[in-house]
């Protein structure tokens, strides 16, 4: 599979964009990171840091790896079944402290972007 192709779990049943990411959602509220889910046009993307967006289809969570590949300097993207919520917010955790500790840190709006 090339670095451009969507992986096999995009194939699993799928449940709505917005109930996955309020799954995961959730799941990072465990994980004490507060989150947003905004949702249209058949997705719904969780806003979690500065940098950090989780978009869904419903099928796979998908976000920036936070690496670029070749000369033509293509994102790498980072992916996880939605029907695995758990493993996704682990995941987005660990590039959220990523990011966290590279700066800059935002200033936090009316729903609070920083760490609950």
């Amino acid at each position: 599979m090339s670095g451009h192709e969507i992986p096999a779990i995009s194939r699993q049943k799928a449940i709505t964009p917005v109930r996955a990411a309020r799954r995961l959602r959730d799941e990072l509220s465990a994980l004490n990171i507060a989150s947003d889910v905004h949702d249209g046009y058949g997705l719904a993307l969780v806003s979690v840091w500065f940098g950090l967006v989780v978009w869904t289809d419903g099928r796979v969570f998908r976000w920036w790896a936070g690496e670029q590949t070749g000369q033509a300097r293509y994102q790498r993207y980072a992916f996880c079944p939605a029907s695995d919520p758990v493993t996704a917010a682990r995941r987005v955790a660990d590039r959220c402290l990523e990011l966290r500790k590279r700066g800059p840190v935002p200033v936090p709006g009316p729903s609070g972007c920083a760490p609950q």
